[in-house]
């Protein structure tokens, strides 16, 4: 696998951990905090996903999955959730301009035999890659995070839905750390959330690239330069990060 692909690959797996690995996951028929939950209308099946089209209370949107067997109708929860945008599965021919990644939640649902069980996904361009479990991380409470101070300072979903008029132009975030992939390529890889944005659309997490430690759970002031439109290849694409910030407590 290519560096770029590597990378991507881990910084996917790292935020789609299966609830049922998880300790303490949430009851059988409830939709775990974060979780996107919908209608399935649609399904298309693949190597080792499936993929479905939700109808949600945000609207319709597709997802996917590790390889299950649900049926059209069914509700179902996905936890996890990471959004992606103009994704590309070779297998299917088809390019989503936004997709939703994560594990399934949904208690009625039934693994299909030789899925991969327990473990994280990190879909490829061709959608096919498996990873080993990691280690899950603790749950926290919804976030709520004042905005900071100053003429740089944004919230996250205003760094997401301009984008474009911030492109490589300085940025101070406010926010609340919910995942961490360290020590990739020379960076660690930090997301970010403060409260404000939407989880459907994919405007209420940031991802910042930084060479301070911090971990899951911390409260930080991050301070750098967004950018557009980053491709780490194989069909990994991100329409916004802040790049080389500091991070600080």
């Amino acid at each position: 696998m290519k560096p770029n692909a590597l990378l991507a690959a881990l910084l996917l797996a790292g935020a789609s951990l299966s609830l049922h690995a998880m300790p303490g996951a949430a009851p059988v028929g409830a939709a775990p905090a974060g979780a996107l939950q919908g209608e399935v209308l649609e399904t298309k099946d693949v190597e080792g996903y499936t993929y479905m089209r939700l109808k949600t209370k945000d609207g319709e949107t597709w997802a996917a999955v590790s390889t299950v067997a649900v049926k059209k109708g069914a509700t179902v929860s996905i936890a996890n959730p990471m959004v992606m945008r103009n994704f590309e599965s070779k297998t299917l021919k088809k390019t989503f301009d936004s997709i939703v990644f994560g594990s399934l939640a949904d208690p009625n649902a039934k693994p299909v035999a030789g899925a991969a069980a327990a473990g994280p996904m990190a879909p490829s361009g061709n959608a096919g890659t498996m990873h080993g479990p990691l280690v899950a991380k603790p749950t926290i409470a919804p976030v709520k995070v004042p905005k900071a101070k100053g003429p740089d300072a944004r919230t996250v979903a205003e760094v997401v839905d301009g984008r474009v008029k911030l492109k490589d132009k300085p940025v101070l975030v406010h926010g609340q750390v919910v995942k961490v992939s360290n020590g990739i390529m020379g960076k660690n890889w930090v997301h970010l959330q403060d409260g404000t944005g939407n989880a459907t659309m994919g405007s209420n997490d940031v991802l910042v690239t930084t060479k301070d430690t911090v971990t899951v759970g911390d409260i930080v002031h991050a301070k750098g330069t967004v950018r557009n439109d980053v491709d780490l290849g194989s069909g990994y694409r991100y329409p916004v990060l802040i790049e080389d910030a500091s991070v600080k407590k």
